[in-house]
C-alpha cells in the first residue's frame, strides 16, 4: 500500500520545491520507491516544441534522480505566473478535483512513497469559477497529513503559527516543520525555531541551508512521517 505526505509552505518563495527535491532524494537514496505529485503549477516556460515544461517537477526529478515520468507528476501546468485559480481562468483550463484525485491515485498505484507539494501557502485558491477549490480541499480530499516548510528568517514566527493554527482548525494533521535557508549560529533564526516550536507544539524536524545537497534528517524517520493512502482508484489502484 502506498504512503503519502503533503508539503505546504508558509507562503510563496519559501523554498518549498527545493526542500521537496531533497526529501525525494533522501527517500530514493535510502532505497524507497518514491514519487512526486502536485495538483497545479503556474509560471512555467515553453519548450522548443511549444509544450509547457513543469518547472517544479523538473527540478525535483533532476535533484532527486527519481525515474518517474514528468507527465505523471502534475495534471495542470500553466504558463501565467499567478495563482493557479487565475492562471486556469486566463488559460481556459480549470482545475477539476476528480482529475487531481485520479492522477494522485495512479501515482500511488505505482510508487510506495508519494510526496505531494502544495502551491504557495495554505490559503492558495486552486479554482474559483467552475468550482471553488482551495489547497486545503485537495489535502482533505486526498486525506493527507502535512509538513510545513518555512523560511527561517524574519517574520517566520507569525507565518508558521498562523499556518499551523489554520491547519489545526481544518482538522488537518501536521507532522512538523522544516526550516529552510537556516544559518547556524544566527541568534534570530535559532530563536525563531524555539518560538515556533513553543507556540505550535510542533517540532522543527530539519534545518536546511542554502546550497544543501542532502536533507539532514534520518531516512527512516522521514519515511515514518508518510501515512497509508486511503483514496480509492476507480480501476483498482490505491486505497
Amino acid at each position: 500500500m502506498a504512503k503519502a505526505l503533503f508539503l505546504t509552505g508558509t507562503g510563496t518563495d519559501v523554498g518549498k520545491t527545493f526542500v521537496t527535491g531533497l526529501i525525494l532524494k533522501k527517500l530514493k537514496d535510502s532505497g524507497k520507491n518514491a514519487a512526486y505529485y502536485k495538483a497545479a503549477m503556474s509560471g512555467n516556460e515553453r519548450r522548443p516544441d511549444k509544450s509547457l515544461l513543469p518547472a517544479d517537477a523538473w527540478h525535483v526529478k533532476t535533484v532527486s534522480g527519481i525515474g518517474q515520468p514528468l507527465s505523471s507528476m502534475c495534471p495542470y501546468v500553466y504558463e501565467t505566473a499567478v495563482s493557479p485559480h487565475l492562471a486556469s481562468r486566463l488559460e481556459g483550463n480549470p482545475v477539476r478535483m476528480d482529475v487531481v484525485r485520479e492522477g494522485f491515485a495512479q501515482v500511488c498505484a505505482r510508487y510506495d512513497y508519494v510526496t505531494v507539494e502544495g502551491s504557495g501557502g495554505i490559503l492558495c485558491p486552486i479554482c474559483f469559477d467552475e468550482a471553488e477549490l482551495w489547497l486545503e480541499d485537495i489535502i482533505q480530499t486526498l486525506d493527507l497529513s502535512c509538513l510545513i516548510v518555512a523560511d527561517a528568517g524574519l517574520g517566520t514566527i507569525n507565518s508558521v503559527v498562523l499556518t499551523a493554527e489554520y491547519l489545526k482548525a481544518k482538522k488537518i494533521p501536521v507532522k512538523g516543520i522544516l526550516f529552510n535557508r537556516f544559518h547556524p549560529g544566527n541568534v534570530m533564526e535559532e530563536d525563531n525555531l524555539r518560538m515556533c516550536e513553543h507556540r505550535t507544539g510542533l517540532k522543527v524536524l530539519a534545518c536546511i541551508q542554502d546550497g544543501d545537497a542532502e536533507l539532514s534528517m534520518d531516512a527512516d524517520m522521514l519515511a515514518s512521517l508518510y501515512e497509508p493512502v486511503t483514496v480509492l482508484h476507480d480501476n483498482g489502484g490505491a486505497k
